[in-house]
């Protein structure tokens, strides 16, 4: 089965073309794995200190994260999955709930984020993996590429307000996030899991 892609470079005439890069279901797989493994470290209260900085790292890679998924992978699973437009819709709902939640985010926000990226792990990691049994190698990839592309354009603050869905949100949210990123620049703020210390393995 073909599956409805969004808007991607040409790849040719030339059938055995396979695109470079990852697949985007190993990158959420992996981002799912690297998120819960950093909430662990930050909520745990066994004697591996939580990293510094841990909380501002967490926001922007959530941040990162739940907007290049809105962009990419939830549009591309609503048309190749028409049977999980609703598991779509209510994905985005949380992905709004638990932006709400990283807004001003302190130590004793982190159960209620914990729990709700608990939530989003499970529900997207499904909608991941029937996207597996529907899209070629090569689809995933070339979707692959443009969420790690859409990543790196994301704000890296909670935006709630901003849209959710295709085609707005591939226009507003790289704008707000080049204001984020001139501010994260301004005042020092790290927010990549590679800024960290000890970064949480994938």
């Amino acid at each position: 089965m073909t599956v409805p892609l969004p808007p991607l470079p040409p790849t040719g005439e030339d059938e055995t073309f396979r695109p470079g890069g990852r697949s985007i279901a190993d990158i959420v797989d992996a981002e799912h794995r690297q998120l819960r493994e950093l909430l662990r470290r930050l909520t745990d209260a066994d004697p591996e200190p939580a990293p510094e900085r841990g909380l501002e790292v967490l926001t922007a890679a959530l941040s990162r994260h739940l907007s290049a998924e809105e962009q990419y992978l939830l549009p591309t699973v609503r048309a190749a999955l028409p049977d999980a437009a609703d598991r779509v819709d209510r994905a985005l709902a949380d992905d709004a709930a638990l932006l709400t939640a990283l807004g001003g985010l302190a130590d004793d926000g982190l159960a209620e984020v914990g729990a709700r990226v608990r939530r989003h792990v499970e529900e997207v990691g499904a909608l991941v993996a029937a996207l597996r049994e529907v899209a070629s190698p090569e689809e995933l990839i070339r979707l692959g590429n443009r969420l790690e592309i859409a990543e790196e354009a994301a704000p890296t603050r909670p935006h709630p307000g901003t849209p959710a869905t295709p085609p707005w949100n591939r226009v507003v949210e790289p704008a707000v996030g080049v204001v984020d990123k001139v501010r994260d620049a301004v005042t020092g703020r790290p927010t990549y899991l590679a800024d960290l210390a000890e970064p949480p393995s994938s």
